[in-house]
C-alpha cells in the first residue's frame, strides 16, 4: 500500500511544495484547505510515482480534524502542519479575535490534529522513528521578530514550543521536528523597498524559494532518521544578522 502524508494547507505556495516533493517520493499526498472551492478544483493529481488529494477540512475545528482523522487510514508516515495565516497588524490595531485566530490555526489546531492521527502514526511506522511530524515555523518567532506581527508569531512561538513538547511525548516511535524559513516566498503584502532590505541582510544574498523549504521537511520526514526534536533553519543565514 502507498504510504501516505498530510500536509495542512498544501493546495498552494510552500505548502504545494511540500507536497509535490512528497509525493515524487511515492507518497499519496492528502492535502487540506479551509476553502471549498479550491478543493474541488484541486481536485486529484496523479504523478509519477505517487498521487496529491485534496479535501475541504478547517484544521482549527473539531468537524475539520474528524474529517481528517477518517481520512488518514492505516499507513500514515507523515504529517506536515503547514497550514498557516501572515496578517500584518500592528500594535494599536490588534484585537482578541486575531490573536484567537493566530493561536488556533498555528498551534490549538496542530497540537488536536496530532492528537487525532496518533493511532494513524503508529500504524503506519516501519520502524520505531519511521513515522513523522514536521511543523513550518519561522525564524522570526525564535529571536528576529519583524514589526506589526505580534499575533502571528505569538502563534508561530508556541508552535515551536509544540514541537518540542511532542518530541518528549511522542518518542520513540514518532519523530517530531520543525523546519524554520526565513522568506522562501514573498508574499504579496512586500514592496519592492522592504525586499530590498531584507535580502540584504542574508548571507546568501537572495530569499528562498518554496522548493528550498520542501527539501527540508522531506529530509526531515524521510530521511532524517535520528533526527529528533531539531529545528531545522532554512533562511540563506538570515538568522545570524
Amino acid at each position: 500500500m502507498m504510504p501516505r502524508a498530510i500536509v495542512t494547507g498544501g493546495t498552494h505556495r510552500v505548502g504545494r511544495a511540500i507536497a509535490d516533493a512528497l509525493a515524487a517520493r511515492g507518497m499519496h499526498v492528502l492535502v487540506t484547505t479551509r476553502d471549498a472551492v479550491r478543493a474541488r478544483s484541486f481536485g486529484s493529481i496523479a504523478c509519477r510515482d505517487g498521487s496529491i488529494t485534496a479535501v475541504h477540512a478547517d484544521c482549527t475545528t473539531d468537524q475539520g480534524i474528524r474529517t481528517i482523522a477518517e481520512l488518514a487510514g492505516s499507513s500514515l508516515r507523515v504529517l506536515v502542519h503547514n497550514a498557516s495565516s501572515y496578517e500584518s497588524a500592528p500594535i494599536g490595531s490588534i484585537d482578541r479575535a486575531a490573536i484567537e485566530s493566530s493561536l488556533a490555526v498555528h498551534a490549538v489546531g496542530p497540537l488536536l490534529l496530532t492528537q487525532a492521527l496518533l493511532p494513524a502514526l503508529r500504524r503506519g511506522q516501519i520502524d520505531h522513528g519511521d513515522a513523522s511530524v514536521v511543523a513550518m515555523l519561522d525564524i522570526h518567532a525564535m529571536g528576529r521578530p519583524r514589526a506589526g506581527r505580534a499575533a502571528y508569531l505569538m502563534g508561530k512561538a508556541a508552535l515551536h514550543g509544540l514541537v518540542q513538547s511532542l518530541a518528549i511525548e511522542l518518542a520513540p516511535t514518532v519523530r517530531v521536528n520543525g523546519v524554520a524559513p526565513g522568506v522562501v516566498e514573498w508574499d504579496q503584502q512586500a514592496d519592492d523597498a522592504e525586499r530590498t532590505m531584507y535580502e540584504a541582510r542574508i548571507p546568501l544574498a537572495r530569499a528562498g524559494t518554496p522548493d528550498d523549504a520542501a527539501g527540508a521537511v522531506c529530509w526531515l520526514a524521510l530521511d532524517a532518521l535520528y533526527v529528533h526534536g531539531t529545528v531545522v533553519k532554512v533562511d540563506g543565514g538570515r538568522a545570524l544578522r
